[in-house]
């Protein structure tokens, strides 16, 4: 099964498309090893589907502030 989503699916979840792609771009990067588990139950295999679910689902979110970049996730 495709999924296809919108910008509308992000709105609340993530200030701007460029995070969202920075966000899921380095979760979709962890989601590849085999030692990290998904926080969301899906049948999609792939980490970047996993990934941007993640975020629609309030799993994974950014950090904006001062905090150092290995902090970026909350």
């Amino acid at each position: 099964m495709s999924h296809v989503y919108s910008v509308e699916d992000f709105e609340g979840k993530i200030d701007s498309l460029y995070r969202l792609v920075i966000v899921g771009a380095r979760r979709a990067n962890m989601l590849s090893k085999p030692e990290t588990r998904p926080l969301v139950q899906t049948e999609s295999r792939k980490p970047t589907t996993i990934a941007l679910e993640e975020v629609i689902q309030g799993k994974v979110a950014a950090r904006v502030g001062d905090e150092d970049e290995v902090d970026l996730f909350e």
